[in-house]
């Protein structure tokens, strides 16, 4: 019978104590805020569930909310597929395979506060030449601090030119490692273009797009800086989403109480769509 070794736990465990340890003080802390109220001075009063109950009866958190999710949902049907098929698309021997992966990868090196304020410099209505060829040249009325369906395109955009390359890469990693003979055997079964996607390279790269859908959704559902750096919630709150409307709460307004009760929530929706998306797509490896 086959032993497992499990001295490899003795190597990870120092490193899992530190990051428990990093991660559960600020987390206890945010608890504390959670269920008390303060008026300053350092001077708490016990307020119980009582955050909780009005977060999650707010209109305004239930409408930040609905943003975030369509925000996340939008960016995964575009990214995932779109990462594929230029995965696909790239070559697999040659001087051009390191070319295409650092061209890949350079999006990734910028950051999340500069691609922000890139975009929005790159789309402004009057000096930005995405703006100023949508409007002069090509005559399409196009202002993101003015329409809201415009401020939508643009950070659904920005975001899908910034992170595209992440999928991009694990499924070209996922690719290259599948073996030459699945592609011998189905040339000889005279296979078509779609039925090798869908009966080879589709099921082999199932544990990287496994991995790729939940880092996309974790950042997307996530993100702050770039869409408040590019265009601050607005215009009015049409892309505030619940990450934006969370430190408004917690330094706008200094409601410490409420923003560290949405905050929970936050998490534990993030946790809990995490999950489930790991237990879907997981689901025939268990059987």
């Amino acid at each position: 019978m086959k032993t497992e070794n499990q001295k490899a736990w003795f190597f990870v465990l120092p490193v899992l104590l530190l990051v428990a340890f990093n991660a559960l003080v600020p987390i206890m802390t945010v608890v504390n805020y959670s269920v008390q109220e303060t008026f300053g001075n350092n001077v708490f009063f016990w307020q119980g569930l009582d955050w909780f109950e009005q977060i999650l009866r707010s209109d305004r958190f239930q409408a930040a909310l609905g943003r975030q999710f369509l925000f996340t949902f939008l960016i995964l049907i575009i990214e995932v597929p779109l990462g594929i098929i230029i995965a696909l698309s790239m070559p697999r021997n040659g001087f051009w395979v390191p070319v295409c992966l650092v061209t890949m990868a350079l999006p990734m090196l910028i950051p999340w506060n500069v691609v922000g304020a890139m975009w929005n410099i790159f789309t402004l209505p009057d000096i930005g030449l995405l703006g100023y060829l949508m409007n002069h040249t090509l005559g399409i009325p196009y202002d993101m601090t003015q329409n809201p369906f415009a401020a939508w395109v643009t950070i659904v955009t920005m975001d899908v030119w910034h992170w595209t390359s992440l999928v991009v890469l694990l499924s070209y990693a996922g690719l290259v490692s599948i073996p030459d003979a699945y592609y011998q055997a189905a040339k000889i079964d005279g296979a078509s273009a779609w039925k090798v996607f869908r009966f080879i390279q589709l099921p082999k790269l199932k544990t990287v797009l496994t991995i790729a859908i939940l880092l996309r959704f974790m950042d997307s559902f996530n993100i702050y800086t770039e869409p408040f750096v590019l265009t601050g919630g607005g215009p009015g709150n049409s892309t505030t989403l619940l990450s934006i409307d969370l430190v408004k709460i917690a330094l706008g307004q200094f409601d410490l109480g409420p923003a560290a009760a949405m905050s929970l929530i936050y998490f534990a929706i993030t946790l809990l769509v995490s999950w489930l998306f790991y237990t879907l797509m997981t689901k025939d490896d268990a059987q």
